[in-house]
Protein backbone atom coordinates (compact mmCIF):
# COMPACT_ATOMS: atom_id res chain seq x y z
CA UNK A 1 0.00 0.00 0.00
CA UNK A 2 1.72 3.35 -0.96
CA UNK A 3 0.72 6.50 0.19
CA UNK A 4 1.39 10.09 0.66
CA UNK A 5 2.81 12.18 3.84
CA UNK A 6 0.07 14.01 3.70
CA UNK A 7 -2.49 11.42 3.54
CA UNK A 8 -0.71 9.75 6.36
CA UNK A 9 -0.96 13.44 8.12
CA UNK A 10 -4.62 13.44 7.69
CA UNK A 11 -5.08 10.13 9.19
CA UNK A 12 -3.48 11.40 12.50
CA UNK A 13 -4.12 14.92 12.19
CA UNK A 14 -0.87 15.85 12.09
CA UNK A 15 1.40 18.66 10.59
CA UNK A 16 3.43 18.20 7.92
CA UNK A 17 6.94 19.55 7.40
CA UNK A 18 8.88 18.70 4.25
CA UNK A 19 7.55 17.40 1.12
CA UNK A 20 4.06 16.45 1.57
CA UNK A 21 3.86 14.31 -1.87
CA UNK A 22 6.75 12.01 -0.78
CA UNK A 23 5.51 8.32 -1.08
CA UNK A 24 5.39 6.01 1.58
CA UNK A 25 4.87 1.99 2.03
CA UNK A 26 5.45 0.64 5.20
CA UNK A 27 6.15 1.71 8.91
CA UNK A 28 8.46 0.39 10.69
CA UNK A 29 10.52 1.46 13.93
CA UNK A 30 13.75 3.61 13.78
CA UNK A 31 16.34 0.61 13.90
CA UNK A 32 14.19 -1.18 11.01
CA UNK A 33 13.26 1.44 8.79
CA UNK A 34 14.58 1.63 5.28
CA UNK A 35 14.30 4.15 2.42
CA UNK A 36 10.61 4.22 1.48
CA UNK A 37 9.53 3.82 5.08
CA UNK A 38 7.91 5.94 8.14
CA UNK A 39 8.72 5.95 11.34
CA UNK A 40 8.27 7.64 14.55
CA UNK A 41 10.50 9.83 17.46
CA UNK A 42 8.87 9.28 20.98
CA UNK A 43 10.79 11.96 22.51
CA UNK A 44 14.07 13.57 22.39
CA UNK A 45 15.89 10.64 23.56
CA UNK A 46 15.35 9.14 20.32
CA UNK A 47 16.52 12.02 18.14
CA UNK A 48 20.37 10.74 17.74
CA UNK A 49 18.89 7.26 15.92
CA UNK A 50 16.39 9.40 13.87
CA UNK A 51 19.05 11.36 12.03
CA UNK A 52 21.35 7.87 11.29
CA UNK A 53 18.12 6.16 10.43
CA UNK A 54 17.16 5.13 7.04
CA UNK A 55 14.01 6.11 7.35
CA UNK A 56 12.24 8.81 4.81
CA UNK A 57 9.93 10.48 7.00
CA UNK A 58 9.11 10.25 10.83
CA UNK A 59 5.98 10.86 13.31
CA UNK A 60 7.61 13.30 15.47
CA UNK A 61 6.75 15.97 18.98
CA UNK A 62 6.07 19.32 18.33
CA UNK A 63 9.29 19.76 19.44
CA UNK A 64 11.12 18.04 17.23
CA UNK A 65 12.64 20.31 14.41
CA UNK A 66 13.27 19.54 10.42
CA UNK A 67 15.79 17.88 9.26
CA UNK A 68 15.35 17.45 5.78
CA UNK A 69 13.40 15.09 5.56
CA UNK A 70 9.28 15.33 5.87
CA UNK A 71 8.41 14.95 9.55
CA UNK A 72 4.56 14.78 10.72
CA UNK A 73 4.23 16.97 14.00
CA UNK A 74 1.76 15.67 16.56
CA UNK A 75 1.09 15.52 20.28
CA UNK A 76 1.56 11.66 20.94
CA UNK A 77 3.88 10.01 18.21
CA UNK A 78 3.53 6.17 19.41
CA UNK A 79 -0.38 5.98 19.32
CA UNK A 80 0.20 8.23 16.02
CA UNK A 81 2.29 5.34 14.69
CA UNK A 82 0.18 2.49 15.79
CA UNK A 83 -2.76 4.05 14.09
CA UNK A 84 -0.81 4.14 10.52
CA UNK A 85 0.59 0.76 11.11
CA UNK A 86 -2.43 -0.45 11.61
CA UNK A 87 -3.92 1.24 8.14
CA UNK A 88 -0.82 0.49 6.13
CA UNK A 89 -1.23 -3.27 7.25
CA UNK A 90 -5.07 -3.71 7.25
CA UNK A 91 -6.23 -6.95 5.85
CA UNK A 92 -9.46 -7.13 4.24
CA UNK A 93 -12.27 -7.40 6.94
CA UNK A 94 -13.46 -11.24 8.11
CA UNK A 95 -17.09 -11.55 7.44
CA UNK A 96 -18.67 -12.24 10.75
CA UNK A 97 -17.59 -15.58 11.84
CA UNK A 98 -21.00 -16.92 13.08
CA UNK A 99 -21.07 -19.95 15.37
CA UNK A 100 -18.50 -22.79 14.37
CA UNK A 101 -20.20 -26.61 13.86
CA UNK A 102 -17.75 -27.94 16.23
CA UNK A 103 -18.87 -25.43 19.14
CA UNK A 104 -21.19 -27.07 22.21
CA UNK A 105 -23.70 -24.70 22.72
CA UNK A 106 -26.30 -25.40 25.65
CA UNK A 107 -29.67 -25.08 24.27
CA UNK A 108 -30.56 -22.40 27.05
CA UNK A 109 -27.54 -20.20 26.39
CA UNK A 110 -28.20 -16.65 25.16
CA UNK A 111 -26.11 -15.58 22.34
CA UNK A 112 -26.92 -11.47 21.09
CA UNK A 113 -26.32 -10.89 17.44
CA UNK A 114 -23.30 -10.05 16.01
CA UNK A 115 -21.39 -13.33 18.34
CA UNK A 116 -18.86 -15.60 17.04
CA UNK A 117 -18.07 -18.62 18.71
CA UNK A 118 -15.07 -20.73 17.40
CA UNK A 119 -14.26 -24.30 16.69
CA UNK A 120 -14.72 -26.32 19.69
CA UNK A 121 -15.87 -23.99 22.37
CA UNK A 122 -17.61 -24.73 24.96
CA UNK A 123 -20.79 -22.36 26.20
CA UNK A 124 -22.59 -24.04 28.98
CA UNK A 125 -25.78 -23.84 30.73
CA UNK A 126 -27.42 -20.52 31.15
CA UNK A 127 -24.77 -17.79 29.96
CA UNK A 128 -25.17 -14.79 28.38
CA UNK A 129 -23.29 -13.45 26.10
CA UNK A 130 -23.90 -9.82 24.37
CA UNK A 131 -23.10 -8.47 20.82
CA UNK A 132 -20.56 -8.68 18.95
CA UNK A 133 -18.62 -10.40 21.34
CA UNK A 134 -16.36 -13.22 20.06
CA UNK A 135 -15.78 -16.89 21.74
CA UNK A 136 -12.34 -17.95 19.96
CA UNK A 137 -11.33 -22.19 19.68
CA UNK A 138 -11.18 -24.02 22.46
CA UNK A 139 -12.74 -21.45 25.26
CA UNK A 140 -15.07 -22.83 27.83
CA UNK A 141 -17.31 -20.92 29.27
CA UNK A 142 -19.08 -22.11 32.21
CA UNK A 143 -22.90 -22.56 33.71
CA UNK A 144 -24.68 -18.69 34.00
CA UNK A 145 -21.47 -16.84 33.18
CA UNK A 146 -22.56 -13.66 31.83
CA UNK A 147 -19.99 -11.84 29.00
CA UNK A 148 -20.87 -8.27 27.85
CA UNK A 149 -20.72 -6.42 24.30
CA UNK A 150 -17.62 -6.30 21.89
CA UNK A 151 -15.72 -8.88 24.49
CA UNK A 152 -12.61 -10.66 23.45
CA UNK A 153 -12.43 -14.45 24.82
CA UNK A 154 -9.12 -15.76 22.75
CA UNK A 155 -8.53 -19.92 22.44
CA UNK A 156 -8.16 -21.52 25.57
CA UNK A 157 -9.82 -19.19 28.20
CA UNK A 158 -11.32 -20.99 30.80
CA UNK A 159 -14.07 -18.74 32.56
CA UNK A 160 -15.51 -21.10 35.67
CA UNK A 161 -19.03 -21.43 36.66
CA UNK A 162 -20.72 -18.17 37.13
CA UNK A 163 -17.97 -15.72 36.37
CA UNK A 164 -18.83 -12.06 35.09
CA UNK A 165 -17.37 -10.46 32.58
CA UNK A 166 -18.27 -7.06 31.32
CA UNK A 167 -18.24 -4.97 27.68
CA UNK A 168 -15.35 -4.44 25.81
CA UNK A 169 -12.84 -7.34 27.99
CA UNK A 170 -9.51 -8.76 26.68
CA UNK A 171 -8.56 -12.30 28.02
CA UNK A 172 -5.49 -13.59 26.35
CA UNK A 173 -5.08 -17.35 25.76
CA UNK A 174 -4.77 -19.33 28.80
CA UNK A 175 -6.31 -16.92 31.23
CA UNK A 176 -8.31 -18.98 33.84
CA UNK A 177 -11.17 -17.14 35.81
CA UNK A 178 -13.19 -18.57 38.57
CA UNK A 179 -10.70 -21.07 39.82
CA UNK A 180 -10.90 -21.90 43.50
CA UNK A 181 -9.12 -19.73 45.73
CA UNK A 182 -5.98 -21.40 48.12
CA UNK A 183 -8.25 -21.72 51.01
CA UNK A 184 -7.37 -24.82 53.51
CA UNK A 185 -8.31 -25.68 57.23
CA UNK A 186 -5.90 -27.77 59.17
CA UNK A 187 -7.43 -30.38 61.39
CA UNK A 188 -6.09 -33.15 63.07
CA UNK A 189 -2.60 -33.01 60.99
CA UNK A 190 -5.05 -32.69 56.87
CA UNK A 191 -5.18 -29.26 55.28
CA UNK A 192 -8.70 -29.74 54.56
CA UNK A 193 -10.67 -27.57 51.73
CA UNK A 194 -12.96 -24.46 52.60
CA UNK A 195 -15.71 -24.71 50.08
CA UNK A 196 -14.76 -21.53 46.98
CA UNK A 197 -18.89 -20.28 46.90
CA UNK A 198 -17.81 -16.69 45.14
CA UNK A 199 -17.19 -15.53 41.88
CA UNK A 200 -15.71 -13.19 39.92
CA UNK A 201 -16.65 -9.84 38.60
CA UNK A 202 -14.45 -8.68 35.13
CA UNK A 203 -15.43 -4.90 34.74
CA UNK A 204 -16.10 -2.92 31.68
CA UNK A 205 -12.45 -2.05 29.68
CA UNK A 206 -10.03 -4.98 31.13
CA UNK A 207 -7.40 -6.62 29.78
CA UNK A 208 -5.83 -9.58 31.45
CA UNK A 209 -2.40 -11.12 29.72
CA UNK A 210 -1.78 -14.87 28.66
CA UNK A 211 -2.01 -17.41 31.46
CA UNK A 212 -2.58 -15.00 34.25
CA UNK A 213 -5.61 -16.35 36.90
CA UNK A 214 -7.74 -14.84 38.86
CA UNK A 215 -9.57 -16.83 41.49
CA UNK A 216 -13.16 -16.92 42.38
CA UNK A 217 -14.11 -15.39 45.97
CA UNK A 218 -15.04 -17.80 49.17
CA UNK A 219 -18.64 -16.43 49.33
CA UNK A 220 -18.66 -12.86 47.38
CA UNK A 221 -16.81 -11.61 44.61
CA UNK A 222 -12.99 -11.32 43.44
CA UNK A 223 -13.36 -8.24 41.37
CA UNK A 224 -11.54 -6.46 38.75
CA UNK A 225 -12.23 -2.49 38.43
CA UNK A 226 -12.61 -1.03 35.39
CA UNK A 227 -9.63 -0.24 33.05
CA UNK A 228 -7.10 -2.46 34.88
CA UNK A 229 -4.31 -4.08 32.93
CA UNK A 230 -3.24 -7.05 33.32
CA UNK A 231 -0.21 -8.53 32.47
CA UNK A 232 0.83 -12.30 31.19
CA UNK A 233 1.94 -14.48 34.32
CA UNK A 234 -0.16 -12.81 36.65
CA UNK A 235 -2.13 -14.65 40.12
CA UNK A 236 -4.69 -12.80 41.42
CA UNK A 237 -5.95 -14.40 44.38
CA UNK A 238 -9.59 -15.36 46.09
CA UNK A 239 -11.28 -12.45 47.74
CA UNK A 240 -9.37 -9.66 46.06
CA UNK A 241 -10.63 -5.74 45.41
CA UNK A 242 -9.00 -4.51 42.53
CA UNK A 243 -9.38 -0.80 41.93
CA UNK A 244 -10.15 0.88 39.10
CA UNK A 245 -7.57 1.26 35.94
CA UNK A 246 -4.70 -0.64 37.62
CA UNK A 247 -1.70 -2.00 36.17
CA UNK A 248 0.12 -5.08 36.99
CA UNK A 249 3.45 -6.19 35.35
CA UNK A 250 4.28 -9.81 34.42
CA UNK A 251 4.77 -12.15 37.26
CA UNK A 252 2.86 -10.28 39.99
CA UNK A 253 1.19 -12.11 42.75
CA UNK A 254 -1.76 -10.49 44.73
CA UNK A 255 -2.60 -13.30 47.66
CA UNK A 256 -6.51 -13.77 48.99
CA UNK A 257 -8.52 -10.81 50.40
CA UNK A 258 -5.88 -7.78 49.42
CA UNK A 259 -7.35 -4.98 47.88
CA UNK A 260 -6.02 -1.81 46.15
CA UNK A 261 -7.20 1.57 45.33
CA UNK A 262 -7.74 3.54 41.93
CA UNK A 263 -4.43 3.55 39.61
CA UNK A 264 -2.16 1.57 41.31
CA UNK A 265 0.90 0.35 39.45
CA UNK A 266 2.88 -3.26 40.16
CA UNK A 267 6.22 -3.55 38.72
CA UNK A 268 6.94 -7.21 37.07
CA UNK A 269 7.31 -10.10 40.00
CA UNK A 270 5.93 -7.74 42.93
CA UNK A 271 4.02 -9.78 45.39
CA UNK A 272 1.38 -8.35 47.84
CA UNK A 273 0.44 -10.00 51.20
CA UNK A 274 -2.93 -11.31 52.09
CA UNK A 275 -4.72 -9.22 53.61
CA UNK A 276 -3.25 -5.56 52.39
CA UNK A 277 -4.77 -2.49 51.39
CA UNK A 278 -2.56 -0.73 48.37
CA UNK A 279 -3.96 2.97 48.73
CA UNK A 280 -4.65 4.80 45.61
CA UNK A 281 -1.73 5.74 42.91
CA UNK A 282 0.50 3.18 45.26
CA UNK A 283 3.15 2.30 42.67
CA UNK A 284 5.67 -0.72 43.91
CA UNK A 285 8.81 -1.60 42.61
CA UNK A 286 9.56 -4.53 40.43
CA UNK A 287 10.48 -8.16 43.03
CA UNK A 288 9.38 -6.24 45.99
CA UNK A 289 7.61 -7.77 48.69
CA UNK A 290 4.32 -5.56 50.15
CA UNK A 291 4.07 -7.22 53.85
CA UNK A 292 1.48 -4.22 54.99
CA UNK A 293 -0.93 -1.43 54.05
CA UNK A 294 0.33 1.40 51.98
CA UNK A 295 -1.42 4.73 51.91
CA UNK A 296 -2.40 6.72 48.99
CA UNK A 297 0.55 8.12 46.44
CA UNK A 298 3.28 6.00 47.76
CA UNK A 299 5.98 4.70 46.08
CA UNK A 300 7.79 1.40 47.56
CA UNK A 301 10.53 -0.43 46.82
CA UNK A 302 12.20 -3.64 48.56
CA UNK A 303 10.97 -6.69 50.44
CA UNK A 304 9.69 -5.69 53.05
CA UNK A 305 8.95 -2.72 50.61
CA UNK A 306 9.64 0.76 52.24
CA UNK A 307 9.01 4.04 50.47
CA UNK A 308 11.48 4.81 47.70
CA UNK A 309 13.71 7.74 49.54
CA UNK A 310 14.42 5.24 52.71
CA UNK A 311 15.30 2.52 50.15
CA UNK A 312 17.63 5.44 48.35
CA UNK A 313 19.38 6.07 52.02
CA UNK A 314 19.77 2.55 52.71
CA UNK A 315 21.11 1.51 49.46
CA UNK A 316 23.95 4.25 49.94
CA UNK A 317 24.44 3.50 53.24
CA UNK A 318 25.36 -0.35 51.95
CA UNK A 319 27.49 0.85 49.58
CA UNK A 320 29.56 2.43 52.55
CA UNK A 321 30.02 -0.58 54.24
CA UNK A 322 33.03 -1.97 52.99
CA UNK A 323 34.85 1.37 54.04
CA UNK A 324 33.21 1.71 57.31
CA UNK A 325 34.55 -2.24 58.19
CA UNK A 326 38.10 -0.93 57.00
CA UNK A 327 37.72 2.59 59.44
CA UNK A 328 36.63 0.05 61.78
CA UNK A 329 39.60 -2.35 61.38
CA UNK A 330 41.88 0.50 61.75
CA UNK A 331 40.61 2.50 64.52
CA UNK A 332 40.73 -1.15 66.21
CA UNK A 333 43.80 -1.48 65.53
CA UNK A 334 45.09 2.43 66.67
CA UNK A 335 43.33 1.73 70.15
CA UNK A 336 45.23 -2.04 70.45
CA UNK A 337 48.55 -0.18 69.74
CA UNK A 338 47.13 2.15 72.21
CA UNK A 339 46.62 0.13 74.65
CA UNK A 340 49.77 -2.07 74.86
CA UNK A 341 51.92 1.50 75.11
CA UNK A 342 50.11 2.30 77.63
CA UNK A 343 50.93 -1.02 79.00
CA UNK A 344 54.64 -0.83 78.57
Amino acid sequence: MNVTVRQLAEWVRGEVLGDPELTISNARTLGEAQPGDITFVENGKNLSAWHSSKASAAIVPVSVPVNGRPIIRVSDPLMAFASIVRQLRARPSEAPGGVSPSAHIHPSAKLAPGVTVGPLAVIGEGVEVGTNSTICAGASIGRFCKIGSDTTIHPRVVLYDECVVGSRVILHAGVVVGADGFGYRTAHGRHIKVPQLGWVEIEDDVEIGANSTIDRGTFGPTRIGAGTKIDNLVQVGHNCQIGKHNLFCSQVGVAGSAATGDHVVLAGQAGVSDHVTLGARVAVGAQSGVPSDVPDDQHVFGSPATPVHEQIRMHFSLRRLPDLRAEVKEIKKRLDAGSGKNGN
